[in-house]
């Protein structure tokens, strides 16, 4: 397909710089604890935006807020040199998320969000010929930033544009507490992403019913379920041996199958797509910035 009339799937929410520490096991409190740390870049959004622009038939524009400072201009440079259009804010200082990584690869996050927490309001032209806009639900903690994705939401379902949001973590679940289903209700995705955890503390099977949406449910090396109004299907994924570093897994499983949505694939070809760009990850840690 013509690079320029290839689908255009935004994406909206944290661009981070990730402080990664590998080994970690279990922490010997007041002394040193060995590990292996690198930096690169990180938050939810951008780590679907990178694994997505690698991916055949789909554009990628990433929206967000980073500091005025040196690694803000460094992560939006990042973006662009692997072909994805950005329309950044600038403000502040540039979040950090500290990512403690055991030895089966299990991740623990500390996040720091800093100017990604403080999003404003961008303009509508930003989803100009924008087929997919992708919301990890991250990005809405804050009331600032809430309003301005809201907006953006309403905005791309005004044009027909396809909204799907991504549940990102059971913490952030409980914190929402009551506010989610409204919040849900607000947004009115088409496509729900949540892992087996995230999926069990929410009645994510109500949304499909009052909202029409679609369910799509990972749960490590079982089958990814699928709901729907029409029903509930189980596709089964390929075991990935040796693990890594499942940071970034989920996200590239979105970026997979929303990118072989825009392809028009049918739903098991784009969970087998999610799949595959997941495996990458699991196995060669680093592989969610290539």
């Amino acid at each position: 397909m013509d690079p320029v009339h290839r689908p255009v799937l935004a994406v909206a929410g944290d661009l981070l710089e990730d402080v990664v520490v590998w080994g970690v096991g279990a922490l010997e409190r007041g002394t040193d604890n060995p590990g292996r740390v690198f930096r690169s870049q990180g938050g939810s959004a951008a780590n679907v935006a990178v694994r997505a622009a690698g991916m055949d038939g789909v554009r990628v524009r990433f929206l967000g807020r980073v500091g005025e400072d040196a690694i803000g201009g460094v992560l939006e440079a990042e973006l662009q040199g692997q072909g994805i259009e950005t329309v950044l804010q600038r403000g502040g200082t540039t979040g950090t998320v500290i990512v403690l990584v055991d030895a089966v690869g299990e991740r623990t996050m500390i996040p720091d969000r800093a100017a990604s927490a403080e999003i404003e309001r961008f303009p509508s032209e930003a989803l100009d010929g924008v087929a997919w806009l992708h919301l990890p639900l991250y990005g809405f903690q804050t009331p600032r930033a809430r309003e301005a994705l809201l907006a953006l939401a309403s905005d791309a379902r005004a044009r027909g544009v396809t909204v799907s949001i991504d549940l990102s973590s059971v913490s952030l679940l409980r914190d929402l507490g009551d506010d989610l289903d409204g919040l849900v209700s607000a947004i009115r995705p088409e496509v729900v992403f949540a892992n087996a955890e995230e999926a069990a503390v929410v009645d994510a099977r109500a949304w499909v019913q009052s909202l029409g949406c679609e369910l799509v449910a990972k749960n490590g090396p079982d089958p990814v379920l699928v709901v729907s109004r029409a029903g509930e299907e189980s596709f089964p994924v390929p075991r990935v041996e040796a693990v890594s570093d499942t940071t970034g897994a989920g996200d590239s499983f979105a970026a997979g199958y929303v990118a072989a949505c825009l392809r028009g694939e049918p739903v098991a070809a784009a969970v087998a797509a999610g799949a595959a760009a997941a495996a990458e990850v699991l196995t060669a840690p680093g592989a969610r910035r290539a």
